[in-house]
């Protein structure tokens, strides 16, 4: 084997390591972290999976996509929404982006207040923390004031901003949601 020979595989022996390295490393940054699947929320919320109502959905008019995208800072996708609705109670599975990738979320709101926050599937690198109680425990009560935005302070976490931003957006979005349900459902 000649010298030059041996100086090119030791290179790509070093390189081929160096990227093994980078692929254990950032393995999550692609990860998927499902910490509960939708079924299993809307099951716990409800009670039971067989309490679980069948999705309704709520139509995106132009009326809707407006007050979303004035939540959101995008326009939202689609034609209609599923949710579940029992009562006062709505539960909504959304999805917002943290910094790359979407980050999927359980909401329940009852009597137009949060009731639950659930961080059900994780998909970023960083920014996890969100999916603790110490962080989600913070909407229970919450609700939305005249302006669209929630009635008490949200803390973030160092680290985290962009998830944190995604998580408000969503609470923001599912109280104005539930809102709009319970209104065509007075009549209104």
């Amino acid at each position: 084997m000649s010298v030059m020979h041996l100086f090119f595989r030791m290179a790509f022996l070093r390189l081929w390591a160096a990227a093994m390295l980078c692929a254990a490393f950032s393995g999550g940054a692609w990860a998927e972290d499902v910490f509960l699947e939708p079924d299993a929320f809307l099951a716990e919320v409800f009670g039971g999976a067989e309490a679980v109502p069948e999705p309704d959905k709520l139509w995106l008019t132009d009326e809707v996509r407006a007050g979303a995208k004035a939540i959101l800072d995008r326009e939202m996708q689609g034609l209609r929404l599923s949710y579940w609705q029992d009562g006062p109670r709505t539960v909504w599975i959304l999805e917002e982006i943290g910094k790359t990738r979407p980050i999927t979320t359980g909401i329940a709101v009852k009597d137009g207040a949060i009731e639950r926050v659930q961080i059900l599937i994780y998909r970023e690198s960083h920014g996890w923390e969100v999916r603790y109680p110490f962080f989600t425990d913070q909407f229970k009560g919450l609700r939305l004031d005249d302006e669209a935005e929630l009635t008490g302070r949200v803390d973030g976490i160092s680290g985290a901003t962009l998830s944190v931003r995604a998580i408000r957006k969503l609470a923001r979005l599912a109280l104005w949601l539930d809102a709009q349900v319970q209104a065509e459902g007075s009549g209104g």
